[in-house]
């Protein structure tokens, strides 16, 4: 399946914040070893002569970690780099704790700053999956050097992280509020931009009127019994579907609405829809998920569609789906040049193109949903031939429950 693609604004700002992450650990890393051994030179008391067995093959490790991350950066897996360096810096140091302190569980001394830089930055990746990863590596670590080295100290790191930890998700809570207003709000204004945009396409075309609103109810329908979908993805499916015919903005009104048959060349005008609709949606942030849905919806599964004339699984998996909600209702829809069909001689056709014009496992989860396809086209049909508000609200209400 064709996975909607990740916006670019929050590819940045994850590298952004991963930059940030990595700059910060070597200097606390580095400046906290550098300034113990200064000031441990004047105040003599907190000189520790313990032997640390592993700190040099720390520091190699560490700094070896750089053109991985290097390369994991480059191939655009920005983040697995947190997890690699938080796992290897906690797996060594937890190392280094077992061979330095066993036997000498008197000596034993837990924490240190730069696990304090783990716990309070983890949050400004605004991953849940990632702070639960430090906060329970970190206590599964004291846990586990406690049980070994058989000191009760370790109690004091897991009493340190926990707390700690308890301040990260309350940073991340916040963080996570902000992003879900801010989204919020974004969503907004993007329905209004789609809505405005479906508006000007029917002023143009008063026999689209309602068409983009009822693909998107069927295709939503179709799309959540896959099951192939997160909730944000069917955010952006639907969008997509709203849009799949603003392309059509630039069709001539003498040839999209012309009643008799169009000649070759005014077929080949009206296909170039496709195109254009992609061009139009491709440079708008927020919408660029649309572009395959908007130019692939009249690809045919036999290769015999356009513009590309892609073939069986060549052809994006939302836009398969958007095809057969598309043919539907324009099948359930009276046009200039020719009356509707019910609903009964709709299905048979879409049955008919199962292997030809549509994907046949689309097919089969179309029989599945089918019934409620037909509430919503009699729903939409009572939409229009009443125009009464509170009906209308029923009914929307009702297709968003779909």
């Amino acid at each position: 399946m064709n996975k909607l693609p990740i916006d670019s604004n929050l590819v940045y700002e994850e590298k952004r914040a991963l930059k940030w992450f990595l700059v910060l650990f070597y200097i606390i890393y580095i400046s906290f070893d550098v300034s113990y051994t200064l000031i441990s030179k004047y105040i003599p008391r907190l000189k520790d002569d313990t032997p640390d067995v592993l700190r040099s093959w720390i520091y190699i490790v560490m700094f070896a970690l750089i053109p991985i991350a290097y390369y994991l950066y480059k191939k655009q897996k920005y983040h697995l780099i947190k997890y690699i360096y938080f796992i290897s810096y906690t797996a060594l140091t937890f190392l280094d704790d077992i061979l330095t302190f066993y036997g000498k569980p008197e000596l034993y001394k837990s924490g240190n700053v730069v696990e304090i830089f783990w716990l309070l930055l983890s949050p400004i990746f605004v991953s849940i999956p990632f702070v639960k990863v430090v906060s329970i590596g970190l206590v599964m670590k004291y846990i586990a050097a406690g049980l070994i080295i058989k000191t009760p100290y370790a109690l004091m790191g897991i009493l340190l992280v926990t707390i700690l930890s308890i301040f990260s998700f309350i940073l991340l809570n916040r963080f996570l509020s902000y992003v879900k207003t801010i989204k919020n709000s974004y969503d907004h204004q993007l329905v209004g931009i789609v809505k405005g945009v479906i508006a000007t396409l029917e002023l143009k075309d008063p026999y689209t009127r309602g068409h983009s609103e009822r693909v998107a109810s069927y295709a939503m329908v179709l799309a959540k019994e896959s099951g192939k979908l997160t909730d944000d993805e069917l955010k952006g499916f639907n969008y997509a579907c709203l849009l799949h015919d603003i392309g059509k903005i630039n069709i001539p009104d003498q040839i999209l609405m012309k009643p008799s048959s169009l000649t070759k060349e005014e077929y080949e005008i009206i296909k170039s829809h496709t195109v254009v609709g992609a061009e139009a949606v491709s440079k708008v942030v927020g919408l660029k998920d649309s572009i395959d849905i908007i130019r692939s919806h009249h690809e045919w599964w036999n290769g015999k569609g356009y513009p590309d004339q892609f073939k069986g699984e060549e052809i994006p998996y939302l836009a398969r789906v958007a095809a057969i909600a598309d043919a539907f209702d324009a099948m359930t829809s009276t046009r200039s040049y020719r009356s509707a069909l019910t609903v009964d001689e709709a299905y048979g056709r879409i049955i008919e193109g199962s292997g030809s014009q549509f994907d046949p496992e689309l097919v089969d989860i179309f029989k599945k949903v089918f019934i409620k396809w037909k509430e919503i086209q009699m729903d939409a049909s009572l939409y229009q031939e009443f125009p009464n508000r509170e009906l209308n609200k029923f009914i929307m209400d009702k297709e968003v429950k779909l």
